[in-house]
């Protein structure tokens, strides 16, 4: 049986590529969770909780529509709305953990399996600055491997437009884990990102040596996210204003997301 929870260390990668290159690199560490076995995940580290505070922990509330539902009954209504009823297996949950109970983050991925192993559809949960969430859920064919293409729906970045498509490529998660989401507008290519770790135990052991290389690793995400943007508006990338607030301005209805 594949452990309930596991650590992976890595980094993510952007590469912007117009209006101007832009580009930087950072080491970060993940969590994959078995959403059915979260206690189980917890039970062999004192440094990581469910629901609690420590070094390490996880909060469900932070993830889908915030409430205190199931994460599984929640995932399982995204993806029979997207059409995808066969997941009869596990949800695992790859995401960023609360670090001394502070977390941002800006993208989680759910793994939707049926009872025989196959991927069966993720979710792509994505988190905005402005406190916004957004789940695109997509089908997958059963195998490890999976290309996902979907149009934006959230306002991200002020140096985003809304005009853009995703694009998703990956791998279910095992000894390497790995996703790039590249954003297209009517031009091309705009920005690439790439996150990759490799799999380590959740053990005391383990969480200690990747909270030791990286202290206050979400609070370092969100730093990081703010010096970038003052990197692209000294570069003099244009904003893009939030479509909502600049329609809410004008006077016009904005229907909801």
């Amino acid at each position: 049986m594949i452990d309930a929870g596991s650590l992976y260390r890595g980094e993510v990668m952007h590469r912007r590529v117009r209006p101007r290159v832009h580009a930087f690199r950072y080491r970060l560490f993940w969590i994959l969770l078995d959403i059915d076995r979260l206690e189980e995940a917890a039970a062999k580290t004192r440094l990581f909780s469910i629901g609690r505070f420590n070094l390490l922990s996880f909060q469900p509330r932070d993830h889908g529509d915030g409430a205190s539902g199931e994460l599984r009954e929640q995932a399982l209504a995204r993806l029979e709305a997207a059409g995808i009823t066969d997941v009869d297996g596990p949800i695992r949950l790859l995401t960023l953990p609360r670090v001394l109970g502070f977390v941002f983050n800006p993208i989680s991925v759910y793994y939707a399996h049926r009872a025989d192993g196959g991927l069966a559809g993720v979710i792509y949960e994505v988190t905005s600055t402005f406190g916004e969430r957004r789940s695109y859920v997509l089908g997958a064919d059963g195998g490890e491997l999976f290309r996902h293409g979907c149009e934006k729906t959230l306002h991200v970045s002020p140096f985003m437009k809304m005009d853009m498509a995703y694009a998703f490529k990956g791998k279910t998660p095992g000894d390497l884990m790995h996703l790039t989401i590249d954003g297209h507008d009517p031009e091309g290519l705009v920005i690439a990102t790439a996150m990759q770790g490799e799999q380590r135990a959740l053990t005391d052991r383990e969480i200690l040596k990747a909270t030791l290389a990286l202290p206050f690793e979400t609070l370092k995400v969100v730093a990081a996210i703010h010096w970038e943007a003052l990197r692209l508006w000294l570069k003099g990338v244009p904003l893009a204003p939030d479509p909502k607030k600049t329609s809410a301005d004008s006077g016009t209805t904005v229907p909801a997301e």
